[in-house]
């Protein structure tokens, strides 16, 4: 059947000399994989594989059957254009980032419209930021998205709450007896970036290089023991070299 729906690029490969097999997340079907016959030809201002870059928010009407896991694309257009995505390092990097993060937890062929619209306007928003909300963004993303996969952290600091235990996901009183846990700055930092409510809230949030970099590493750790099979993201050490 024909469906007309908005979908996001998580990933694309070439397949053949003209082809592409697109990675996306639809707001009609969730994860899907298309195949892309002829994008990658030239043609008059070049190639319409530049459409298929990682994180393009495009509005499609598909072929879609359920038992297929393979689809195609009957139109295309972009539904948003960036501005600023992909002209800079830091939100280039910042995008590929997000995307190997969705890969890595967005399995299953499911509709959920909820995140769909999280998504789209989390890369909307990080466009029109400036360059020290970007630099928090990739940490306020990881935080907020753990909460529509079902494992938000739970509390919040404070003075009584002080550390927050990864494993079990929220702010308790005391150390745990594993390692996997915040405190200190770390800790009363990540309640700062799960409550920025607005982008210049979240652009006050004041972080250098080294607790960037370590907030990173805990939040990876935070989705390794919530997400079966996470392993690591080969985009983290990137991002943690350009956010410096």
């Amino acid at each position: 059947m024909i469906h007309s729906t908005k979908g996001i690029v998580l990933r694309a490969v070439k397949y053949g000399d003209t082809s592409l097999i697109v990675l996306m997340y639809t707001e009609l079907f969730g994860v899907q994989s298309y195949i892309v016959n002829g994008v990658r030809t030239e043609k008059k201002g070049g190639t319409r594989a530049g459409l298929f870059q990682p994180a393009a928010i495009l509005d499609m009407v598909v072929y879609h059957q359920d038992q297929r896991n393979l689809h195609r694309i009957k139109e295309f257009k972009w539904s948003y254009v960036y501005r600023q995505v992909y002209a800079g390092m830091i939100r280039n990097t910042l995008v590929m980032y997000m995307m190997e993060l969705l890969q890595k937890c967005l399995k299953q062929p499911e509709a959920n419209p909820d995140l769909y619209d999280f998504i789209e306007t989390s890369l909307i928003r990080l466009d029109a930021s400036d360059d020290l909300t970007a630099a928090n963004y990739a940490l306020h993303f990881t935080l907020a998205l753990a909460a529509y996969l079902g494992f938000q952290i739970g509390g919040r600091y404070s003075e009584h709450t002080p550390v927050l235990d990864l494993q079990e996901g929220m702010y308790v009183t005391e150390r745990p007896v594993h390692a996997y846990y915040l405190d200190g700055y770390l800790a009363e930092a990540t309640t700062a970036l799960m409550e920025a409510g607005t982008v210049a809230g979240l652009g006050a949030i004041r972080l250098n290089r080294e607790l960037r970099r370590s907030l990173l590493e805990a939040y990876q750790l935070f989705y390794a023991l919530h997400v079966p099979d996470f392993g690591k993201l080969r985009s983290l050490p990137v991002l943690q070299d350009i956010l410096g």
